[in-house]
């Protein structure tokens, strides 16, 4: 199996409501995202995308449009966070992404999966498909999620 896998950096804030320790406050990380992409080598003639997977800057351009641009400097708050969110909603302009979990690392890969997921197509029948996505929420604390 040949993979290819392009990292790209945001940052983001959000708390864990109900978690034991600091935690529960808001805070922000610098988010270390990779995302692994599985297929065939593509072999068409006088394409650009001639022997790649795919190519590293259109993985970038659509994961930045799907995921990254919109969580990049944004608070990512639980649906169910009611403070937090009235908090957010008085601050005019304020950049919020509502998600249906507690944005714990492992949710966040969850849903960032599932984004992306359905982003990246298999353009030239070459079983192109999103195979695995790790987010590190620090230098030392990471989740990984594979479409097995």
């Amino acid at each position: 199996m040949l993979t290819i896998t392009r990292k790209l950096e945001f940052d983001a804030g959000h708390r864990i409501p109900d978690h034991k320790s600091q935690c529960r406050n808001l805070h922000g990380h610098r988010y270390t995202l990779e995302i692994t992409l599985v297929g065939q080598v593509i072999e068409e003639e006088g394409s650009s995308d001639n022997g790649m997977i795919m190519d590293f800057s259109d993985v970038k351009t659509l994961a930045k449009q799907h995921l990254v641009d919109v969580w990049d400097h944004a608070f990512l708050v639980y649906a169910k966070d009611a403070p937090v969110r009235d908090f957010l909603a008085a601050i005019p302009d304020h950049k919020t992404v509502v998600i249906d979990q507690i944005p714990t690392v492992e949710n966040l890969a969850r849903t960032a999966f599932g984004i992306l997921q359905a982003v990246f197509k298999d353009r030239y029948g070459t079983g192109l498909k999103l195979h695995k996505l790790v987010l590190h929420e620090t230098p030392n604390c990471w989740a990984e999620i594979t479409a097995d």
